[in-house]
């Protein structure tokens, strides 16, 4: 399989630098996702919230909001982390917490996968993106969270939202290994996610 989310090397060393904080940005319209964070241990480490862009990305709005009220993102892990640069999750096939995570970050949901919805939202600090394959239109229920921007991803990935609250949250999520291109050992998880309208 494949990791969905795919980085050039370069660009890993020259992220490096977390982000001080979010641009200027309010929460709009909604949908929210809210999702509650764990450590592997199951202690409770607090809120992010999610404003996506239903304008901008409707069909992967309506992936990320079917998944999350059918239960399908509780408990899932966030498989890779690289500091500086993003915190990547959503793998509801490979990526269950308290089971074998070793393959998290190759599957995805039982849907189809997605048309790209490219946009004009750039990916900074809090943007929400898209993992995929090689394959721009192969995106299916993997999401990222920039740490810092990365433009880099422009017109490459979907954009479907941004953080508007848990920043700190966010920050905290454990990292992975750099060399292992950010796979995370005993990785914090998503508890719950609910959705708000």
């Amino acid at each position: 399989m494949w990791n969905k989310l795919l980085i050039p090397a370069l660009v890993l060393g020259a992220a490096s630098a977390h982000a001080a904080g979010l641009p200027g940005v309010t929460d709009g319209p909604g949908p929210n996702l809210v999702i509650e964070v764990a450590d592997a241990k199951g202690a409770a480490k607090g809120k992010i919230v999610l404003d996506l862009y239903n304008d901008k990305a409707p069909k992967h709005v309506e992936r990320l909001v079917g998944l999350a009220k059918s239960g399908a993102y509780d408990g899932v892990v966030f498989h890779r982390v690289i500091d500086g640069f993003m915190v990547q999750t959503g793998d509801v096939e490979f990526g269950k917490h308290g089971g074998d995570t070793a393959r998290a970050g190759m599957g995805g949901s039982n849907l189809p996968d997605l048309k790209a919805e490219f946009n004009d939202v750039s990916f900074q600090a809090g943007t929400v993106g898209m993992a995929r394959s090689q394959d721009p239109n192969s995106a299916n229920s993997q999401f990222f969270i920039d740490l810092a921007p990365a433009e880099f991803l422009d017109n490459q990935y979907t954009v479907v939202g941004q953080l508007v609250d848990g920043w700190d949250v966010l920050n905290a999520i454990k990292k992975g290994d750099p060399a292992a291109n950010g796979a995370v050992v005993e990785p914090d998880y998503m508890v719950k996610v609910t959705v708000q309208e």
